[in-house]
Protein backbone atom coordinates (compact mmCIF):
# COMPACT_ATOMS: atom_id res chain seq x y z
CA UNK A 1 0.00 0.00 0.00
CA UNK A 2 1.47 2.71 0.18
CA UNK A 3 2.51 6.43 0.48
CA UNK A 4 5.03 16.77 -0.29
CA UNK A 5 4.59 19.92 1.52
CA UNK A 6 1.26 20.50 3.96
CA UNK A 7 -1.53 21.39 2.12
CA UNK A 8 -4.60 22.34 4.88
CA UNK A 9 -6.81 24.31 1.93
CA UNK A 10 -7.28 20.53 1.02
CA UNK A 11 -9.47 19.84 4.11
CA UNK A 12 -12.16 22.04 2.55
CA UNK A 13 -12.22 21.02 -1.65
CA UNK A 14 -15.57 19.33 -1.56
CA UNK A 15 -17.34 21.98 -0.16
CA UNK A 16 -18.18 24.28 -3.29
CA UNK A 17 -20.57 21.52 -4.86
CA UNK A 18 -23.33 19.71 -3.34
CA UNK A 19 -22.67 15.90 -2.57
CA UNK A 20 -24.68 13.54 -3.99
CA UNK A 21 -24.79 11.63 -0.53
CA UNK A 22 -23.70 12.16 2.96
CA UNK A 23 -21.39 9.17 2.66
CA UNK A 24 -19.79 11.07 -0.31
CA UNK A 25 -19.61 14.96 1.51
CA UNK A 26 -17.50 13.38 3.87
CA UNK A 27 -15.04 11.54 1.79
CA UNK A 28 -14.74 14.76 -0.37
CA UNK A 29 -14.14 16.90 2.18
CA UNK A 30 -10.95 14.93 2.98
CA UNK A 31 -10.06 14.60 -0.52
CA UNK A 32 -7.14 16.39 -2.16
CA UNK A 33 -7.85 18.88 -4.75
CA UNK A 34 -9.83 17.73 -8.20
CA UNK A 35 -7.93 16.07 -10.76
CA UNK A 36 -5.48 13.43 -10.61
CA UNK A 37 -2.61 15.34 -9.00
CA UNK A 38 0.93 15.25 -10.73
CA UNK A 39 2.79 12.27 -11.79
CA UNK A 40 4.78 12.91 -8.51
CA UNK A 41 1.92 11.77 -6.86
CA UNK A 42 0.87 8.67 -8.48
CA UNK A 43 4.71 7.32 -8.16
CA UNK A 44 4.43 7.92 -4.88
CA UNK A 45 1.80 5.88 -4.20
CA UNK A 46 2.71 3.13 -6.58
CA UNK A 47 6.14 2.53 -5.03
CA UNK A 48 4.44 2.47 -1.59
CA UNK A 49 2.30 -0.37 -3.09
CA UNK A 50 5.04 -2.25 -4.27
CA UNK A 51 6.81 -2.22 -1.16
CA UNK A 52 3.78 -3.24 1.38
CA UNK A 53 2.96 -5.98 -0.88
CA UNK A 54 6.72 -7.72 -1.03
CA UNK A 55 6.92 -6.50 3.48
CA UNK A 56 3.51 -8.84 3.70
CA UNK A 57 5.55 -11.27 1.94
CA UNK A 58 8.57 -11.03 4.12
CA UNK A 59 5.95 -11.34 6.74
CA UNK A 60 4.46 -14.41 6.40
CA UNK A 61 8.15 -16.19 6.31
CA UNK A 62 7.81 -14.61 9.75
CA UNK A 63 4.63 -16.06 11.06
CA UNK A 64 5.70 -19.55 11.96
CA UNK A 65 8.11 -18.05 14.74
CA UNK A 66 6.06 -15.22 15.78
CA UNK A 67 2.48 -15.89 14.56
CA UNK A 68 0.55 -13.46 13.11
CA UNK A 69 -0.31 -11.22 16.25
CA UNK A 70 3.35 -11.00 17.18
CA UNK A 71 4.19 -9.91 13.38
CA UNK A 72 1.76 -6.98 13.39
CA UNK A 73 3.02 -5.89 16.99
CA UNK A 74 6.70 -5.67 15.75
CA UNK A 75 6.00 -4.12 12.35
CA UNK A 76 4.08 -1.17 13.96
CA UNK A 77 5.84 -0.87 17.13
CA UNK A 78 9.57 -0.76 14.87
CA UNK A 79 7.70 1.40 12.56
CA UNK A 80 6.48 3.72 15.15
CA UNK A 81 9.83 4.14 17.08
CA UNK A 82 11.51 5.19 13.83
CA UNK A 83 8.95 7.29 12.79
CA UNK A 84 9.01 9.47 16.06
CA UNK A 85 12.88 9.46 15.63
CA UNK A 86 12.99 10.80 12.57
CA UNK A 87 10.47 12.68 12.33
CA UNK A 88 9.85 14.39 15.96
CA UNK A 89 6.76 15.48 15.68
CA UNK A 90 5.37 18.85 17.51
CA UNK A 91 3.00 17.69 20.02
CA UNK A 92 1.78 21.13 21.10
CA UNK A 93 -0.58 23.16 19.13
CA UNK A 94 -2.82 21.09 18.10
CA UNK A 95 -6.93 21.48 18.68
CA UNK A 96 -8.96 18.30 20.11
CA UNK A 97 -9.88 17.57 17.03
CA UNK A 98 -6.69 17.29 15.23
CA UNK A 99 -5.89 14.90 17.89
CA UNK A 100 -9.66 13.03 17.30
CA UNK A 101 -8.61 12.63 13.45
CA UNK A 102 -4.93 11.25 14.66
CA UNK A 103 -6.06 9.19 17.02
CA UNK A 104 -9.28 7.86 14.28
CA UNK A 105 -6.34 7.42 12.15
CA UNK A 106 -4.21 5.21 14.34
CA UNK A 107 -7.25 2.85 15.16
CA UNK A 108 -7.91 2.38 11.33
CA UNK A 109 -3.80 1.82 10.81
CA UNK A 110 -3.92 -0.69 13.81
CA UNK A 111 -7.22 -2.29 13.12
CA UNK A 112 -6.08 -3.17 9.07
CA UNK A 113 -3.08 -4.32 10.40
CA UNK A 114 -4.22 -6.83 12.92
CA UNK A 115 -7.38 -8.13 10.66
CA UNK A 116 -5.05 -8.31 7.59
CA UNK A 117 -2.16 -10.13 9.29
CA UNK A 118 -4.93 -12.73 10.49
CA UNK A 119 -6.05 -13.34 6.84
CA UNK A 120 -2.64 -14.05 5.32
CA UNK A 121 -2.25 -16.78 8.06
CA UNK A 122 -5.13 -18.91 6.98
CA UNK A 123 -5.21 -17.92 3.22
CA UNK A 124 -2.95 -17.23 0.23
CA UNK A 125 -1.51 -13.41 -0.05
CA UNK A 126 -2.82 -12.66 -3.46
CA UNK A 127 -6.60 -13.92 -2.60
CA UNK A 128 -6.13 -12.40 0.65
CA UNK A 129 -5.46 -8.81 -0.95
CA UNK A 130 -8.09 -9.41 -3.98
CA UNK A 131 -11.16 -9.43 -0.76
CA UNK A 132 -9.00 -6.39 1.07
CA UNK A 133 -8.82 -4.02 -1.70
CA UNK A 134 -12.71 -4.38 -2.44
CA UNK A 135 -12.63 -1.73 0.51
CA UNK A 136 -11.01 1.22 -1.13
CA UNK A 137 -12.69 0.63 -4.90
CA UNK A 138 -16.02 1.30 -2.56
CA UNK A 139 -14.30 4.11 -1.70
CA UNK A 140 -13.56 5.16 -5.13
CA UNK A 141 -17.06 4.55 -5.93
CA UNK A 142 -18.67 6.39 -3.57
CA UNK A 143 -16.06 9.43 -4.24
CA UNK A 144 -16.38 9.33 -8.09
CA UNK A 145 -17.02 12.36 -9.48
CA UNK A 146 -17.79 11.93 -12.94
CA UNK A 147 -19.48 8.62 -14.45
CA UNK A 148 -16.32 7.08 -16.42
CA UNK A 149 -15.15 6.92 -12.82
CA UNK A 150 -17.29 4.52 -11.98
CA UNK A 151 -16.47 2.52 -15.48
CA UNK A 152 -12.82 2.19 -14.07
CA UNK A 153 -13.79 1.34 -10.63
CA UNK A 154 -15.88 -1.62 -12.36
CA UNK A 155 -13.32 -2.93 -14.58
CA UNK A 156 -10.68 -3.06 -11.54
CA UNK A 157 -13.68 -4.93 -9.22
CA UNK A 158 -14.03 -7.61 -12.28
CA UNK A 159 -10.46 -7.81 -12.39
CA UNK A 160 -9.75 -8.40 -8.62
CA UNK A 161 -12.16 -11.20 -8.54
CA UNK A 162 -11.00 -12.59 -11.95
CA UNK A 163 -7.71 -12.49 -9.50
CA UNK A 164 -8.76 -14.14 -6.77
CA UNK A 165 -11.39 -17.14 -8.51
CA UNK A 166 -8.94 -19.90 -8.78
CA UNK A 167 -8.78 -19.95 -4.95
CA UNK A 168 -11.82 -17.97 -4.14
CA UNK A 169 -13.81 -21.55 -3.69
CA UNK A 170 -11.46 -22.62 -1.25
CA UNK A 171 -11.07 -19.93 1.44
CA UNK A 172 -11.29 -19.94 4.81
CA UNK A 173 -14.45 -18.80 5.74
CA UNK A 174 -12.19 -16.85 8.91
CA UNK A 175 -9.68 -15.80 6.31
CA UNK A 176 -12.01 -13.92 3.99
CA UNK A 177 -14.12 -12.44 6.78
CA UNK A 178 -10.68 -11.38 8.42
CA UNK A 179 -9.15 -9.92 4.75
CA UNK A 180 -12.98 -7.60 4.24
CA UNK A 181 -12.56 -6.43 7.40
CA UNK A 182 -9.34 -5.46 6.67
CA UNK A 183 -10.67 -3.66 3.38
CA UNK A 184 -13.02 -1.75 5.33
CA UNK A 185 -10.13 -0.61 7.81
CA UNK A 186 -7.95 0.41 4.90
CA UNK A 187 -10.77 2.37 3.44
CA UNK A 188 -11.44 4.66 6.53
CA UNK A 189 -7.30 4.44 6.58
CA UNK A 190 -7.47 6.38 3.20
CA UNK A 191 -9.49 9.02 5.00
CA UNK A 192 -8.42 9.56 7.89
CA UNK A 193 -4.55 9.12 6.43
CA UNK A 194 -5.61 12.51 4.35
CA UNK A 195 -7.25 14.60 6.96
CA UNK A 196 -4.99 14.08 9.07
CA UNK A 197 -2.16 15.06 6.62
CA UNK A 198 -4.21 18.27 6.16
CA UNK A 199 -4.06 18.61 9.57
CA UNK A 200 -0.22 18.00 10.58
CA UNK A 201 2.43 19.49 9.08
CA UNK A 202 4.78 17.34 7.36
CA UNK A 203 4.88 13.45 8.89
CA UNK A 204 3.54 14.46 12.39
CA UNK A 205 0.25 13.08 12.02
CA UNK A 206 1.92 9.50 10.72
CA UNK A 207 3.90 9.48 13.52
CA UNK A 208 1.38 10.06 16.00
CA UNK A 209 -1.33 7.35 14.10
CA UNK A 210 1.44 4.99 14.05
CA UNK A 211 2.01 5.15 18.28
CA UNK A 212 -1.75 4.90 18.65
CA UNK A 213 -1.68 1.84 16.23
CA UNK A 214 1.50 0.19 18.47
CA UNK A 215 -0.50 0.14 21.39
CA UNK A 216 -3.29 -0.82 20.31
CA UNK A 217 -1.32 -4.24 18.73
CA UNK A 218 1.85 -4.27 21.08
CA UNK A 219 -0.98 -6.01 24.19
CA UNK A 220 -2.26 -8.12 22.03
CA UNK A 221 1.20 -9.44 20.11
CA UNK A 222 3.28 -9.68 23.22
CA UNK A 223 -0.04 -11.77 25.04
CA UNK A 224 0.38 -14.21 21.52
CA UNK A 225 4.08 -14.42 20.91
CA UNK A 226 6.16 -13.29 24.45
CA UNK A 227 9.17 -13.63 24.68
CA UNK A 228 9.48 -15.20 21.00
CA UNK A 229 9.21 -11.37 19.94
CA UNK A 230 12.95 -10.55 21.79
CA UNK A 231 14.61 -13.46 19.78
CA UNK A 232 17.68 -11.54 17.24
CA UNK A 233 16.34 -13.19 13.87
CA UNK A 234 12.78 -12.61 14.75
CA UNK A 235 13.20 -8.90 15.61
CA UNK A 236 15.76 -8.71 12.54
CA UNK A 237 12.94 -9.65 10.63
CA UNK A 238 10.24 -7.66 12.20
CA UNK A 239 12.36 -4.63 11.36
CA UNK A 240 12.45 -5.00 7.50
CA UNK A 241 8.90 -6.18 7.37
CA UNK A 242 7.96 -2.39 9.80
CA UNK A 243 10.48 -0.69 6.94
CA UNK A 244 8.93 -2.54 3.90
CA UNK A 245 4.84 -2.84 4.51
CA UNK A 246 4.68 0.36 7.63
CA UNK A 247 7.57 2.98 7.37
CA UNK A 248 8.40 3.52 3.88
CA UNK A 249 4.65 3.02 2.13
CA UNK A 250 2.44 4.91 4.64
CA UNK A 251 4.73 7.46 4.95
CA UNK A 252 4.88 8.29 0.71
CA UNK A 253 0.67 7.35 0.78
CA UNK A 254 0.29 10.68 3.44
CA UNK A 255 2.58 12.24 0.91
CA UNK A 256 0.32 11.47 -2.13
CA UNK A 257 -2.50 11.83 -0.42
CA UNK A 258 -1.49 15.74 -0.53
CA UNK A 259 -1.27 15.57 -3.94
CA UNK A 260 -4.02 13.58 -5.58
CA UNK A 261 -7.86 12.72 -4.85
CA UNK A 262 -9.28 10.22 -2.65
CA UNK A 263 -11.03 8.92 -5.42
CA UNK A 264 -7.87 8.70 -7.66
CA UNK A 265 -5.92 7.11 -4.64
CA UNK A 266 -8.33 4.40 -3.96
CA UNK A 267 -8.54 3.00 -7.53
CA UNK A 268 -4.66 3.27 -8.05
CA UNK A 269 -4.58 0.92 -4.66
CA UNK A 270 -6.20 -1.38 -6.81
CA UNK A 271 -3.10 -2.73 -8.23
CA UNK A 272 -2.20 -4.15 -5.51
CA UNK A 273 -3.66 -7.47 -6.06
CA UNK A 274 -1.48 -7.67 -8.97
CA UNK A 275 1.39 -6.55 -7.08
CA UNK A 276 0.22 -9.15 -4.45
CA UNK A 277 0.18 -12.42 -6.51
CA UNK A 278 3.76 -11.50 -7.88
CA UNK A 279 5.43 -10.71 -4.48
CA UNK A 280 3.82 -14.30 -3.77
CA UNK A 281 5.44 -15.46 -6.67
CA UNK A 282 8.88 -14.53 -5.91
CA UNK A 283 8.96 -14.48 -2.42
CA UNK A 284 6.59 -17.39 -0.90
CA UNK A 285 6.65 -19.63 -4.66
CA UNK A 286 2.83 -18.85 -5.29
CA UNK A 287 2.50 -19.69 -9.03
CA UNK A 288 0.17 -17.29 -11.41
CA UNK A 289 -2.45 -19.20 -13.86
CA UNK A 290 -3.13 -17.51 -17.32
CA UNK A 291 -6.77 -16.35 -15.46
CA UNK A 292 -4.49 -14.64 -12.69
CA UNK A 293 -2.48 -12.59 -15.66
CA UNK A 294 -5.46 -11.61 -17.59
CA UNK A 295 -6.92 -10.36 -14.14
CA UNK A 296 -3.89 -8.37 -13.75
CA UNK A 297 -4.11 -7.02 -16.81
CA UNK A 298 -7.75 -5.44 -16.58
CA UNK A 299 -6.30 -4.55 -12.88
CA UNK A 300 -3.40 -2.33 -14.61
CA UNK A 301 -5.95 -0.89 -17.21
CA UNK A 302 -8.11 0.00 -14.93
CA UNK A 303 -5.48 1.66 -13.02
CA UNK A 304 -4.22 3.71 -15.94
CA UNK A 305 -8.14 4.62 -17.52
CA UNK A 306 -8.21 6.51 -13.69
CA UNK A 307 -5.13 8.33 -14.29
CA UNK A 308 -5.74 9.25 -17.78
CA UNK A 309 -9.18 10.56 -16.90
CA UNK A 310 -7.67 12.33 -14.12
CA UNK A 311 -5.28 14.49 -16.32
CA UNK A 312 -8.06 14.64 -19.13
CA UNK A 313 -10.28 16.69 -16.77
CA UNK A 314 -7.13 18.83 -15.43
CA UNK A 315 -6.64 19.81 -19.38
Amino acid sequence: MTPTSSQPAAAGTGSAAAPSTPAAARIRTASAPAGVGSLGGIGLVLTGTVSVQFGSAVAALLFPRAGALGVVALRVTIAAVLLWAVCRPRLRGHSRTDWAVAGAFGLALGGMNLLFYQAIDRMALGPAVTLEVLGPLLLSVVAARRAVSLVWAGLAIVGVFLLGQDGLGRLNPAGAAFALGAGAMWAAYIVFNSRAGARFPRLDGLAVAMAVAALVSLPVGVASAGARLLQPEVLGLGAVVALLSSGVPYALELLALRRLPAATFAVLMSLAPALAALAGFLVLGQALSALQCLAIALVVAASAGAVWTGRARRG
